[in-house]
């Protein structure tokens, strides 16, 4: 098998994209195939080199390697379209020469204008083929006047039958497929064109992508056997909608790949999410690791329903792969997100050491990984109490709590959680208060929150010397009032 994502560098890539570039990284793994990155760029006024570049690294962060295309090579380079041109040419001149094209000399604005005669009359707003009938000969003259012409692909009589892995046999009529354009007035070759001489050219042997290319479908499929090719096999993925029922868009947030990543999502998470919309293993298995997915991706459990987005489900998945992480490895990837807050400089090794300590105390406690930074920040920075904290520190009787905290803490011999732990029980037991209410204010002090990691041990983590310093801040705080 060979496969290809062939995204369009418009615009980041969307998660429906890195859907279906999963699905065909799938299967060619499955089948010991070829995995083929192919950037569509014709469309040279939006397609951008930074969004080239972020696809690229979206997909190596969600781990879909690719065997030909940018970075890789391979036999068919280059892999972007722009530096195909002449394939193109070459095979929209050669439909011409068999009749199986003609030039269209009809200016884009009189185009527009019948279009919209057509809508306000009733009628379709197909394009009308005037031109289809001009003799060979005059068009030819008409071209060496400097006429400027597109050339349209002469869609024969009959009908269209795609033979679709998912949705079974799709019959279009051709009688409503217009003559499409093959190149633009400007030399330009359109997406149809340049997408099936790049399958052609490349080997591809099957077609996995978004149903809404569907309508694509039995024009390209015309193009393959006006080329004397037989087409690839297709399969046509159901369509990723939102809770709404509606298509997943910017109306249901930002939905590119790169933002999940930016919240801290895992990419091995992701992957089992997106593997999920519109496939399963069976009737109840959720998480699913890549080395299974690989095994028993097949598109016979594709099912042809739309598939909704659910960012819960998502959430939870993704907090269930934090919690199988060991302690180095969640270490590690919160490094970045550290980082990248500010917190930690990158070349901080001390911080590095401390993080490792830390990461094993919130691995419960965190969903995403950057719910990790308000959770940690007191570790590697100074702190500023939170409002709705600022009582825990006022009062005689929790200033009493952190006067005592503080000779403690000084008195201790080994500066160990178990032994921060066991002081201040004792303490609160001495003060007849309650363990829990004792610990609020010393929590205040150390972490600026009443919500922290565990206390004893976030104690131990930043030290005594850091510790002594917040209970007298604390203690100057509460005297301020």
């Amino acid at each position: 098998m060979r496969l290809r994502f062939a995204p369009s560098p418009t615009g980041y890539l969307h998660v429906g994209g890195a859907r279906t570039a999963l699905f065909n990284w799938l299967l060619a793994r499955r089948s010991g195939g070829v995995f083929i990155l192919r950037i569509e760029d014709t469309d040279i006024s939006r397609s951008t080199e930074e969004a080239i570049e972020a696809i690229i690294e979206d997909m190596r962060w969600l781990g879909l390697d690719w065997d030909e295309g940018p970075e890789v090579g391979g036999d068919h380079w280059p892999y972007r379209q722009t530096g195909r041109a002449a394939l193109y040419l070459e095979a929209a001149h050669g439909l011409l020469e068999e009749g199986r094209a003609y030039r269209c000399f009809c200016l884009p604005e009189e185009l527009a204008e019948r279009r919209e005669r057509a809508a306000a009359e009733g009628r379709s707003p197909m394009y009308d083929r005037r031109c289809r009938d001009i003799p060979a000969e005059e068009a030819a003259g008409m071209e060496k006047e400097g006429r400027p012409f597109a050339l349209r692909f002469l869609v024969p009589e009959g009908e269209t039958v795609v033979e679709d892995l998912i949705r079974g046999d799709v019959a279009f009529s051709n009688a409503e497929i217009e003559d499409f354009v093959l190149l633009r007035n400007d030399g330009s070759p359109t997406y149809n064109l340049a997408v099936v001489v790049d399958d052609l050219e490349m080997r591809v042997s099957h077609v996995v992508r978004g149903d809404d290319h569907l309508p694509n479908t039995p024009k390209q499929v015309l193009l393959y056997r006006a080329l004397g090719a037989g087409e690839p096999a297709f399969a046509h993925l159901p369509m990723i909608v939102g809770q709404d029922g509606k298509p997943l868009s910017k109306r249901h947030g930002d939905v590119s790949v790169g933002r999940f990543r930016e919240m801290g999502f895992l990419p091995e998470a992701m992957v089992n999410f997106l593997a999920l919309l519109g496939w399963s293993l069976d009737d109840s298995t959720t998480l699913i690791d890549r080395e299974t997915l690989v095994a028993n991706f097949a598109l016979e459990r594709v099912s042809s329903k739309p598939a909704v987005w659910d960012d819960d489900k998502l959430t939870w998945m993704n907090a269930q792969y934090i919690m199988a992480l060991g302690d180095e490895e969640l270490a590690r990837v919160l490094m970045p997100v550290m980082v990248g807050a500010g917190l930690i400089a990158a070349d901080d090794e001390e911080a590095r050491e401390r993080l490792q300590r830390a990461a094993p105390l919130i691995r419960e406690r965190i969903k995403v990984l950057s719910d990790a930074v308000p959770l940690l920040a007191f570790l590697f920075g100074e702190v500023e109490v939170v409002d709705d904290s600022r009582e825990l520190l006022r009062g005689d009787e929790n200033v009493s709590i952190l006067r005592e905290t503080g000779k403690r803490l000084l008195e201790l011999g080994r500066f160990a959680s178990s032994d921060i732990e066991t002081s201040l029980r004792d303490m609160a037991d001495e003060l007849s208060i309650k363990a829990r209410k004792a610990f609020q204010p010393i929590r205040v002090a150390i972490a600026g929150s009443k919500v922290s990691p565990p206390l004893f041990e976030s104690m131990e983590i930043l030290g005594r010397e850091k510790c002594m310093q917040r209970i007298a801040r604390a203690l100057e705080t509460a005297r301020e009032g």
